[in-house]
């Protein structure tokens, strides 16, 4: 399987995992180990980093080598990104930042205007911006010229669980897009996440599909290997869709 890189960095697995919603700090820890992902993303507005219980959770991923992932959840202007970005980068000393402007609090879809401003001053000051945005090519296509290290378009509305909607579009950004294509939010189940592997995404981010799954650490176990069946068989090439059938065992040479 080759390996996933977001800038300068390598990985093995192609599954990012969320750290929010889980039934216990316990379920939450087996299931990002069941998960097999070596990036977690954390929300800079939702979590204390001063925590008296001993459920550190920065501590808990840098024990286990995680790479961490803040990012904007939250944030509903450019100003306000940019600010939890640096207090991010000051925190937890890395340049990496998941950028989310949200511009409807029922939808949670971006505010693509205040997304692409965040995104050019935080790229301008060095960070590596991995942009949460909407299936949208051309928005996918101004973000990587700006200079984003990814593009993550959404595959539904966060925590709906209702799959990849449009998958075409999904074709269309891949085909635009030379830096890493991740579908962030949307996924509901394993199916889900290997069919954006299958259409050529080089990663899936997920969380509220496993954290309120009924059972998060096989859930997670599940998807771990869904992405990597998805990506295998997107490599191996699948077969022309056809209309009607087409025999599978040859017509010469047979018993008369």
């Amino acid at each position: 399987m080759q390996e996933f890189k977001i800038a300068d960095q390598t990985y093995t697995s192609r599954l990012l995992i969320g750290t929010a919603g889980y039934p216990s700090f316990h379920i939450m820890t087996e299931a990002i180990a069941a998960s097999g992902a070596e990036i977690a993303t954390v929300s800079m507005r939702r979590v204390k980093f001063t925590d008296t219980s001993g459920e550190n959770l920065f501590a808990l991923l840098r024990e286990r080598g995680m790479t961490i992932l803040p990012n904007t959840a939250g944030c509903f202007t450019a100003k306000d990104a940019i600010l939890t970005a640096n207090l991010a980068r000051e925190a937890l000393e890395t340049s990496l930042i998941k950028l989310e402007v949200i511009g409807d609090e029922q939808t949670l879809f971006p505010d693509v205007e205040q997304l692409l401003s965040a995104a050019e001053t935080l790229v301008k000051d060095g960070f590596t911006v991995l942009p949460y945005c909407n299936d949208d090519p051309i928005t996918c296509k101004k973000l990587e010229n700006i200079g984003c290290a990814a593009v993550m378009p959404l595959g539904a509305p966060i925590g709906s669980g209702m799959g990849i909607r449009n998958p075409y579009n999904i074709q269309i950004i891949r085909d635009l897009v030379q830096v890493p294509l991740i579908v962030d939010a949307g996924v509901g189940t394993a199916s889900d996440a290997a069919i954006a592997m299958e259409l050529g995404c080089d990663g899936v981010l997920l969380n509220t599909a496993v954290a309120k799954a009924h059972r998060p650490v096989l859930m997670a176990e599940a998807m771990k290997k869904a992405v990597e069946a998805g990506r295998a068989a997107f490599l191996a090439g699948r077969i022309p869709r056809k209309l009607y059938a087409t025999a599978s065992s040859p017509q010469t040479g047979m018993i008369e």
